[in-house]
């Protein structure tokens, strides 16, 4: 399936090549989205200084059937919310970073608080084995994070990140399986899918993911997690705070769940990492 190009990319990349009352058209744009996809080609034409005809050719220049083609697609660029278009105000990139981390921790602490934990610790600990399907730049690395988290407290678990083999996997699973779903929005066809064919399997499916969602309607436990975006769109999305700190209370509790046993695994583990690296016998884990 073809993807449309993005056409505010499509208007810069080519504006040196327009006529002059075509970059008019073009800079309207730029400075007013909102009004062009509103307003009719008389209107847009005023605005810019040009002629009705000059609006028509230049939607065609930018390959656009019409003007009516064009203020389609700049509708759609206007969906994607107006952050993505328009400069934000300022803000200190650096310090933001954790006063985000900070609000976003602070907001899902209560949110989880009214979750099934217990419930999802329960399933996972009898599981005969834990997989873990994720798609995308956050769930993908985090769904190899909780392979790491529980692989080192002796659970059978193994992470598929990747959009196809989730759906290959969940095909093959049994009743005492469980599939643990991450996706920030749980609207990923592909998680949602792969969730889907794991429970017509009988297999258990835990979502770490938004309340209500697709996802996490059809999953049997839900740990939500929730973002509060702001407009400063080049902070990278703080979802990765909230479902990490989800995957460590899991990973925390099962490991209390058997004391003994998660000591034993993790002193074995410790010596071997001294072993082999050295230092004080204060380093993390492994990480």
């Amino acid at each position: 399936m073809s993807q449309e190009i993005d056409i505010l990319s499509r208007i810069t990349t080519d504006f040196a090549a327009l006529r002059d009352a075509e970059k008019k058209v073009a800079e309207l744009i730029f400075a007013d989205i909102e009004f062009v996809t509103e307003a009719s080609i008389g209107d847009i034409a005023k605005r810019a200084g040009v002629s009705d005809a000059s609006v028509t050719r230049f939607a065609r220049a930018i390959g656009c059937t019409n003007v009516r083609d064009l203020k389609t697609r700049l509708t759609r660029a206007l969906a994607a919310g107006r952050r993505f278009i328009q400069e934000a105000t300022p803000e200190d990139s650096s310090s933001v970073v954790y006063d985000i981390a900070t609000q976003t921790l602070a907001l899902n602490r209560d949110l989880l608080a009214q979750a099934d934990v217990a419930g999802a610790v329960e399933q996972l600990d009898k599981a005969r084995q834990i997989l873990v399907f994720g798609a995308g730049g956050g769930s993908s690395i985090l769904c190899q994070e909780f392979q790491f988290r529980l692989v080192r407290l002796g659970y059978a678990i193994c992470a598929y990140p990747q959009a196809l083999l989730p759906r290959m996997v969940a095909s093959t699973l049994e009743p005492n399986d469980v599939v643990v779903v991450l996706s920030v929005t749980g609207y990923t066809p592909e998680m949602v899918e792969s969730a889907q064919i794991a429970r017509q399997y009988g297999a258990k499916v835990i979502a770490i993911t938004a309340m209500n969602s697709p996802l996490a309607d059809t999953s049997d436990i839900v740990l939500p997690v929730t973002s509060r975006e702001t407009d400063f769109i080049y902070h990278p999305s703080a979802s990765r705070y909230a479902m990490l700190a989800v995957i460590d209370v899991l990973a925390l509790e099962l490991a209390m769940r058997h004391r003994e046993r998660s000591r034993t695994k993790l002193r074995r583990l410790k010596l071997s990492l001294d072993d082999h690296r050295g230092g004080d016998n204060r380093q993390p884990l492994g990480d």
